[in-house]
């Protein structure tokens, strides 16, 4: 008897769409995108004001919690007591507090003195007086209940603050170099250019709905501090044949468990053009994005698939109309650390201060000791950096040395150890959903005794912790990078620790860290094994040579 034939497409089916608009693929292919088109995520502002903030926590609409509320920067945080090995197998209810993270944005870095005291005072009075500055510019509060949350909004919004698009499938903060406009040694000051995109398409629903975030940085620091390099775009500066001042621009750069550098698309933009060009790229986004897969969305595959010549052809065919001259690619960063931690002269003849608080972490009275630092010393403007740091900006030459004492006697020091001024660490688990292991407590630790066991170190050397697998740290461009996860100590028992990364680096030589074959350290091993990695690159390192480079040539023993 003969067997049927088999229908002809059996074997052929059609592969399915990735979820990109532009392509006719419109119909919601997870939970995610549903529940942004059954309501855009920024019309949650109107029912937190009307309905949540008076009737409370229990009244929030479940995709308002774990959704839209990420549209205005809050994120619930995580309820205390659930340990590691519980976050990936609970119920997002499970893990969720009645407590929110608020994040508040703060684009190109730029606080006035105003501005910081009342974060300061939101932080004292609703936040339980936390306030941590993250890696991306931004300050985060804690602690926060949804009954506070308009007039935190009014309070941030009299003096021109927002947490507007901090989270969610947005245009983020944009990054810029804390020096701009003061920088001697600056490309181009990209203030005016971070103004032009945040105020006219933050909030503007035609870029409300993205696949997912969106991370840019516009910038002429001749540090490159604002590592460019891993944004989804960034616009860097340069100076073309002709002698005229503009922008590099570059796409899809990201870390995160997939990690790819952003690409150069080779083009000159004018700086009358970098918000159109901004809002064309982001558009592509929008449009050609990935939308089925949320692990899959970040602009980066996209980038990755079409190459830097497709992405700049369709940018300029179908969202600019017009053609971008080709343009040169950015000068190698300055030398040193790109952190403007220290006391550097100004072009207009005064001095800026950066300094390191531990990891990011201050408080609501910290800020305001800042604050008043900075005023008893004739500043009036204050800046965050990308690498959890602060600038005060504008001190006159015969102010210097008094506030370098005063910082340093608030315990925000101006000279800091390698270990104080180039370790990071991302919230962990003592907030996020996300973590495995606690952060801020274990780098702090780290870096206290680094500093006993280690006092001439004195090499550039960054060591980044992160919770999860996440990156939020940037882990993987790290000299150190430590990616939480539970791990088995001596005893048998499973206990925090940390998968090690080893000699990843941005700028002249962009690498991502290498793994070595079963490197992993209990929380409580990591001041041991750093100080025998760095003892063995002190021991080992020609003259010049940085631990990145070291460790590309190292034997995996002296890495152990």
């Amino acid at each position: 008897m003969s067997t049927p034939a088999r229908p002809a497409n059996r074997h052929h089916k059609r592969p399915r769409g990735e979820g990109q608009w532009a392509l006719g693929y419109r119909e919601p292919l997870n939970k995610n995108e549903e529940n942004k088109k059954n309501d855009d995520g920024l019309n949650v502002r109107q029912r937190i004001i009307d309905v949540y903030s008076k009737r409370g926590f229990d009244s929030i609409d479940p995709a308002d919690l774990r959704g839209r509320f990420r549209w205005l920067g809050l994120y619930t945080q995580r309820k205390p007591g659930i340990d590691g090995g519980k976050t990936a197998i609970l119920e997002p209810e499970e893990l969720d507090d009645r407590y929110f993270m608020l994040r508040v944005r703060i684009d190109g870095g730029q606080l006035s003195l105003e501005q910081l005291r009342v974060i300061a005072d939101i932080s004292n009075e609703y936040a339980r007086g936390t306030a941590d500055i993250t890696d991306r510019q931004n300050i985060q509060l804690h602690w926060i209940e949804v009954e506070a949350v308009p007039d935190i909004w009014e309070r941030l919004e009299a003096v021109g603050l927002s947490t507007t698009e901090a989270c969610g499938d947005t245009p983020r903060v944009v990054l810029g170099c804390p020096l701009a406009g003061i920088d001697a040694d600056e490309v181009i000051d990209g203030t005016r250019q971070i103004h032009d995109i945040t105020e006219r398409y933050i909030g503007d629903k035609a870029f409300s709905n993205l696949p997912r975030k969106f991370k840019s940085a516009v910038s002429g620091c001749p540090a490159h501090c604002t590592v460019h390099e891993i944004n989804d775009v960034a616009f860097v500066g340069v100076v073309n044949e002709r002698g005229e001042q503009g922008f590099d621009v570059w796409v899809g750069g990201g870390l995160s468990t997939n990690p790819m550098f952003g690409k150069r698309l080779g083009a000159f933009v004018r700086p009358d053009q970098v918000h159109e060009v901004w809002a064309g790229i982001c558009g592509v986004f929008r449009d050609y994005g990935y939308r089925r897969l949320r692990h899959r969305a970040r602009i980066k595959f996209l980038v990755g698939d079409w190459g830097a010549g497709k992405f700049r052809q369709v940018l300029e065919t179908e969202y600019l109309k017009y053609t971008l001259p080709d343009g040169p690619a950015p000068e190698q960063p300055r030398g040193g650390r790109r952190d403007h931690v220290g006391v550097y002269p100004q072009k207009d003849g005064n001095f800026y201060v950066g300094f390191a608080p531990k990891v990011g972490r201050v408080d609501g009275d910290k800020l305001h000791q800042i604050a008043d630092i900075a005023e008893r010393h004739g500043s009036t403007r204050v800046r965050t950096t990308v690498e959890q740091k602060m600038v005060v900006l504008d001190v006159a030459p015969d102010q210097v040395d008094s506030i370098v004492r005063e910082l340093e006697a608030a315990d925000l020091r101006v000279t800091p150890s390698t270990f104080r001024r180039q370790t990071m660490a991302c919230t962990g688990i003592e907030f996020c959903k996300l973590a495995i292991v606690e952060t801020k407590a274990t780098a702090s630790d780290l870096i206290d005794e680094l500093e006993k066991r280690l006092p001439g170190f004195t090499d550039p050397l960054t060591i980044n912790v992160n919770g999860c697998p996440n990156s939020c740290a940037r882990i993987q461009v790290a000299d150190i990078g430590l990616k939480g996860q539970l791990v088995v100590d001596d005893k048998g028992e499973q206990v925090e620790g940390f998968q090690i990364h080893l000699g990843g680096s941005i700028g002249l030589n962009p690498t991502f860290g290498r793994k070595v074959r079963g490197l992993k350290a209990t929380a409580a091993e990591l001041p041991d094994y750093v100080e025998r990695v760095v003892r063995n690159f002190e021991k080992q390192k020609n003259e010049g040579e940085t631990f990145s480079e070291w460790v590309q040539r190292a034997d995996e023993a002296d890495l152990k």
